[in-house]
């Protein structure tokens, strides 16, 4: 991958699940998952996040997937690995450790549980990429942490040498609008909910890191390739396909309704960790019925996909 990562970190990038099977990372699944996803289009691998079960996951875990992730990729596309913890210790040694194993970039969740204010934010972040040998993206996401960060924060932040850009998961769509005119142009503004990407797109979001894409890749990928060609209409036409998909993956926690639809797929086993436990009978059918809805348009924007490729390798 070339070191001018942040110039190829556009579009849809996945938020890679992790399979589970027997109690232990089925490597060959993840695997496969990660090929799937260079082959229809997805920008960016990114595993050992929420969606990946990160919490749940020892730290060996949690290089092996990296490091997995980097294999598969072999440097097609890049790696951007979770790498936070809400310690500050810890994140800068996962974040060493991302590097030693070949990731093109981290993403750094704020600090959950404890809360810091916004100065020990700044100050935590500031001291991760301080030492850090990646460049670094913000996870924003305050319905998991607890707290979230502030513009001004954001703002001040965006100017340090090494922090990139933010994953927007608070769904804040007013800060988003304000923020697009409070950083750097080059600083990378990710959508990070999927129900709200057409939004973060017209306020100038330069991509995603999608739960959706695990199951619609290429769906996923052409969306943005038809807004960054400025093709807006069928941009928004493809957000309404996908917007019943977007809403039954999350009814219930991430990552449990996306992984019961891989296994349905037969992608994957489907095991999750506890605490979270498979998707309630009561949902299925809606889930299910979402995924049939949307599969025929993931098959022609694969075509789409191929298509694609062929002109730009003329």
């Amino acid at each position: 991958m070339s070191p001018n990562v942040v110039g190829t970190l556009r579009g849809s990038m996945v938020a890679l699940v992790t399979p589970f099977k027997g109690g232990r990372i089925d490597e060959a699944a993840f695997i496969s998952l990660c090929e799937r996803q260079i082959r229809c289009g997805s920008a960016a691998l990114v595993p050992c996040g929420t969606t990946g079960e990160a919490p749940t996951l020892t730290h060996q875990e949690q290089s092996r997937l990296i490091e997995l992730a980097v294999w598969a990729a072999r440097g097609r596309v890049p790696v951007i690995a979770g790498a936070g913890s809400n310690c500050t210790l810890t994140t800068i040694e996962m974040v060493a450790e991302a590097h030693r194993l070949g990731a093109d970039a981290v993403l750094c969740i704020v600090p959950y549980y404890n809360r810091p204010s916004q100065e020990g934010l700044f100050r935590h972040f500031d001291a991760v990429q301080a030492q850090s040998p990646l460049p670094v993206i913000l996870y924003d996401v305050p319905k998991r942490t607890g707290v979230a960060l502030e513009l001004e924060t954001i703002v001040r932040l965006s100017a340090l040498p090494h922090i990139i850009g933010i994953k927007d998961a608070s769904g804040d769509l007013a800060r988003a609008a304000r923020m697009r005119h409070s950083v750097a142009p080059d600083f990378l503004r990710l959508c990070g909910d999927d129900l709200l990407v057409p939004s973060y797109l017209a306020l100038g979001a330069q991509g995603t890191i999608s739960v959706a894409a695990n199951v619609v890749p290429a769906l996923c990928a052409t969306l943005h390739r038809v807004w960054q060609a400025h093709d807006t209409r069928e941009g928004l036409r493809i957000a309404r396909e996908l917007d019943a998909l977007n809403k039954a993956l999350f009814v219930e926690s991430n990552p449990v309704p996306v992984k019961w639809v891989l296994s349905r797929l037969g992608l994957i086993a489907g095991d999750l960790r506890l605490p979270l436990v498979p998707l309630e009978a009561r949902y299925q059918q809606q889930v299910l019925a979402a995924v049939r809805s949307v599969l025929p348009q993931e098959a022609e924007a694969m075509l789409s996909v191929d298509r694609f490729r062929g002109c730009a390798a003329e």
